[in-house]
């Protein structure tokens, strides 16, 4: 099944393996949708400068990187375990860790209750290959803010079958923010 969406049961069976597709899963029956798993929110960052992307990694000056990342600054959840967050841009970590094999990618969409309260979440694509607990920017649109609980699901993330697998991931972010 060349090129096609994951529906449940393909998802199922994969969690099964080893290793599975996404570890670290909450509730299986909640998170595993009919065409994706939901991931939760684990920590916020806001942004506290500015980052740099070069045109050209080849072309970089020897002492400048290609891209650099900008300081972030943690958002601390309160004594119940929520956060209200004004609006603005976020960096947002999630809980669970993806581990896809050579013929899987994925796609990550917000779960439609976040787009309802005013705010969205921006992912890249997911490669086949990649290992790690991915991070998304979220931007909250809504004026008056959004609280958010540790543990929320906020990301629904869509596995695709890749239509002859061969190169896979090797980036800068392959096994990010994996535990020990």
């Amino acid at each position: 099944m060349s090129g096609g969406v994951l529906g449940r049961a393909a998802l199922l069976a994969r969690l099964a393996a080893d290793p599975p597709l996404v570890r670290g899963l909450g509730d299986v029956a909640r998170q595993v949708q009919p065409h994706g798993i939901d991931l939760r929110l684990e920590s916020v960052w806001t942004l506290a400068d500015a980052g740099a992307i070069e045109a050209d990694p080849a072309a970089s000056l020897p002492d400048v990187p290609d891209r650099r990342l900008p300081a972030r600054a943690p958002v601390a959840f309160d004594a119940t375990g929520r956060v209200h967050l004004a609006p603005g841009a976020y960096v947002v970590r999630f809980l669970e860790s993806v581990h896809l094999p050579a013929d899987l990618m994925a796609l990550g969409r917000p779960r439609s209750t976040l787009l309802r309260c005013g705010a969205a979440l921006h992912t890249a694509v997911w490669d086949a290959g990649y290992a790690g607990r991915s991070e998304a920017l979220l931007t909250v649109s809504n004026p008056h803010g959004l609280w958010l609980a540790r543990g929320a699901r906020l990301l629904q993330l869509v596995f695709f079958h890749v239509e002859a697998p061969g190169a896979t991931y090797a980036g800068a972010y392959q096994g990010e923010h994996l535990r020990p």
